[in-house]
């Protein structure tokens, strides 16, 4: 994807946020660890002026997190049934998304994205082969932190459609059927056509960014 659709004072915000969290863990004294502390702070603020959001939710996050930075991976699970794509309504913005969410510390990537299905839509699948790995948020809307995503194509074993807590309404579509309002950076247009193309060709390539 192109860079240049994240703005400047994100990219520089978001580094001067992985540089300070990762120089805290390292840090050998108070004086250090204050240091890098204040610049998570600056980089909230930063984001907070330039996105017009509050200032402490953003610092509360960034302090929040520990170790060296990196990118957060989110998982989807691309399950079809007679040729055509499991989707979930998402109830926090009314888009819909394959389904699938952060993966957690300890997951095994693939068990993550089989977990998403079963818990968002109702259904049992087991993941195949990966149909992409992606730099998840390179366009709006804009997340904090940097994402990469991984979509699974999965084969339904078993189960019926069933809304969750996060989830409003599950069906299938079809490729001419998808829904136009997605679900933000959950799924995007170019998830669902690489999706489509793994399910009609289980010998294309993965592609990834």
């Amino acid at each position: 994807m192109n860079n240049n659709l994240v703005p400047r004072w994100l990219t520089w915000a978001r580094e001067i946020q992985a540089l300070a969290q990762t120089n805290y863990h390292f840090s050998e004294n108070d004086f250090q660890r204050e240091r890098n502390r204040r610049l998570m702070e600056i980089a909230a603020e930063i984001i907070g002026d330039c996105a017009n959001l509050e200032v402490v939710p953003l610092v509360n996050a960034f302090t929040a997190q520990v170790g060296y930075a990196t990118p957060h991976v989110d998982v989807r699970g691309a399950a079809f049934q007679d040729g055509k794509l499991l989707m979930v309504r998402e109830s926090q913005d009314g888009g819909w998304t394959m389904p699938g969410g952060w993966a957690d510390v300890g997951d095994v990537p693939s068990q993550a994205a089989e977990r998403e299905v079963w818990e968002e839509a109702g259904f049992r699948v087991k993941a195949r082969k990966v149909v992409g790995v992606y730099d998840a948020n390179r366009t709006g809307p804009l997340e904090v932190f940097h994402a990469f995503k991984i979509v699974f194509l999965c084969d339904v074993l078993g189960g019926e459609a069933r809304p969750s807590n996060e989830t409003s309404e599950v069906a299938f579509f079809a490729e001419n059927e998808i829904p136009s309002i997605l679900s933000g950076e959950r799924t995007r247009p170019r998830h669902i056509v690489d999706a489509f193309r793994a399910c009609k060709d289980p010998g294309c390539s993965t592609v990834f960014d």
